[in-house]
């Protein structure tokens, strides 16, 4: 799992960075930072992986490409 979402860690930043605006860096600061955030073992580390992916979603639904 962990080397799953580095790969798609990997993908998100570079498609923030295709998209980056000054108008838009902090949402993508949050999406990036997010990672941090997907820690313990177990149960609680899945807990904190839903949590984190949901607010991902959340994130990206309000990226806007200002270019």
């Amino acid at each position: 799992m962990e080397r799953r979402l580095i790969g798609e860690f990997e993908a998100a930043v570079g498609d923030l960075l295709d998209g980056l605006r000054p108008g838009n860096l902090d949402i993508a600061v949050e999406i990036a930072s997010l990672p941090q955030k997907m820690r313990g073992f177990g149960y609680v580390k899945m807990a904190n992986l839903q949590a984190a992916k949901r607010r991902e979603a959340e994130l990206l639904a309000g990226y806007v490409d200002f270019s």
